[in-house]
């Protein structure tokens, strides 16, 4: 095979909620008030809207996707930049992003090495329109009056940390590349780290890919959510895993893996106060949704590494039957051969004197999310050998 276009950076994108609608009920994924990711604009007006993403692999080529996958209107891109080079869309600068459409930039070429951050700056020339979004970006982001797409630097900008139909950078890369997706919630999404330092496993393991000289270049695409669940959607918080696999996992090109690390959503959410017995999912039921994802991703050739669910003891939505499911699922997870490999999380973090809890160095002060040691535990914990043949 010749060099070939892969992903090498990516963002779930997140269902669009009418203003008026308000939120969905608390979950325990959503981001605390101190995160300060309230400030993601909720429309853009003739503004330029700036935001950085580090491609995980080298290439000598470059191509932009950008998605209205849950927007209420078509979208209107004026004008796009990547670090100071114009993009056009089947040689157009302008292009209109219909209603849950995904399009991609013409290639440009573009020498980029492995853990290179790019820059990409899109104007939108009408007025109030509402983004497609990823909340968690934990990357400072910038909007700004006019069109200043081609402008170094940006004048009368006011920062935030989401993704705004961004969904995608992929590179022309060398033969034997390939991607990693890392496909799961927010302790995929990197809830709960440091905003700025690249914290997130998916982008740790990616680190550790690009250390290691004896593997073919390997990228990992983080298609976490903050609040996603295998089997039904959240309200803002993303489609299910199940609805948004063909655009989150088989859309992503390059891609042989998927690290499946999803389902302590499903089995908190029923016990949240006011759920109805309809939202409440037993092991059986998600051991089901995981069975129809790995259908779908062998259909495909992809192979699947199953994670097991950390545990979440002493957090205020720990239950002994959430204990219970997740023991269920973690044994089936290790024991029951559907899945290519396996990856066992649940003994990476947890407390060797208290298994219900996650090591208190791991763990941040929710009692459900790693801290950055937690995540970097969580990379160190796979076998690099695992993606040696793609």
């Amino acid at each position: 095979m010749e060099n070939h276009w892969i992903a090498a950076w990516g963002t779930a994108q997140q269902l669009a909620m009418a203003a008026e609608a308000g939120g969905g009920p608390e979950m325990p994924d959503e981001a605390p008030p101190e995160a300060d990711l309230d400030t993601t604009p909720e429309t853009v007006s003739a503004q330029t809207v700036r935001m950085v993403a580090r491609s995980t692999v080298g290439g000598t080529a470059v191509r932009v996707a950008l998605s209205n996958s849950f927007g209420h209107a078509p979208v209107r891109i004026g004008s796009a930049f990547l670090d100071g080079t114009q993009l056009t869309f089947s040689d157009h600068a302008e292009v209109v992003l219909p209603t849950g459409a995904l399009l991609y930039s013409d290639p440009i070429d573009y020498t980029v090495s492995p853990q290179t951050d790019l820059t990409v700056s899109l104007y939108l020339p009408d007025e109030k329109v509402a983004p497609t979004v990823h909340e968690v970006g934990l990357r400072t982001a910038w909007l700004a009056p006019g069109d200043q797409t081609a402008e170094p630097n940006l004048r009368d900008a006011t920062e935030f940390q989401s993704y705004l139909w961004l969904t995608g950078i992929d590179v022309l890369a060398p033969r034997g590349a390939a991607t990693v997706i890392a496909f799961g919630d927010s302790l995929v999404d990197g809830m709960e780290t440091t905003p700025g330092a690249d914290a997130p496993w998916p982008s740790v393991l990616a680190r550790r890919f690009a250390a290691c000289r004896d593997l073919p270049p390997r990228a990992v695409v983080n298609m976490g959510i903050s609040g996603n669940r295998v089997l039904r959607e959240t309200d803002g918080m993303g489609a299910s895993a199940l609805a948004r696999f063909d655009r989150d996992v088989l859309a992503r090109p390059g891609a042989s893996w998927i690290v499946l690390f999803e389902g302590g959503n499903d089995l908190i959410f029923g016990s949240l106060p006011g759920m109805p017995e309809s939202e409440q999912a037993t092991a059986a039921d998600l051991i089901d949704g995981y069975r129809l994802l790995l259908t779908r991703a062998h259909l495909h050739g992809l192979r699947v590494i199953g994670c097991t669910l950390p545990p979440i003891g002493g957090s205020p939505v720990f239950t002994p039957e959430f204990e219970d499911a997740r023991q269920q699922v973690n044994r089936w997870i290790r024991d029951s051969g559907e899945f290519d490999a396996v990856t066992d999380l649940d003994a990476a973090l947890r407390d060797p004197a208290e298994p219900t809890k996650t090591r208190s160095e791991l763990i941040s002060d929710d009692g459900v999310h790693p801290n950055d040691s937690g995540h970097a535990a969580i990379a160190e914990a796979f076998d690099l050998e695992l993606f040696r043949h793609a």
